[in-house]
């Protein structure tokens, strides 16, 4: 069985790009899923008008609303799922998973944030640039 160690954060995009991999052919070999929930941050300024409790109470929620649209689809072709929401930092979470489960592939779904950069240049008022990371596509806005 091949375990894949999958962080998502966004149930439409994450189905997007795991589409190839549930696709049914002769012989598929069954898929251990392992889901890691990546809610959004809280920003600071809420988390002063926020309990702890309640942080924690929302990103259930939101993780049982996400899981809940991405286990009917991968469990759809008889593959095993395991859900978990993200702890703070990534990279510890991810090195305890992949120790705890040898061999497995490690896959990032999340949606790509854009970068937003701005430049002052000569003759325009401002330049903004938009890079997206996936699709390496640029676009200029000049006022």
């Amino acid at each position: 069985m091949q375990t894949l160690i999958v962080y998502v954060d966004d149930a439409p995009h994450a189905l997007e790009q795991l589409a190839p991999m549930l696709a049914l052919e002769p012989g598929r070999e069954t898929v251990r899923w392992i889901l890691v929930g990546c809610a959004p941050r809280v920003t600071h300024h809420v988390s002063k008008w926020v309990t702890r409790s309640a942080r924690e109470n929302w990103r259930g929620k939101w993780a049982d609303k996400l899981f809940g649209r991405l286990v009917p689809a991968l469990t759809g072709t008889g593959d095993e799922v395991l859900t978990c929401l993200a702890a703070h930092p990534l990279q510890a979470q991810m090195e305890a998973l992949l120790a705890e489960h040898a061999g497995a592939r490690l896959i990032d779904a999340r949606r790509p944030k854009l970068e937003e950069r701005t430049w002052s240049m000569p003759g325009r008022k401002l330049l903004t640039l938009l890079m997206s990371s996936s699709s390496g596509s640029w676009l200029a806005l000049a006022e």
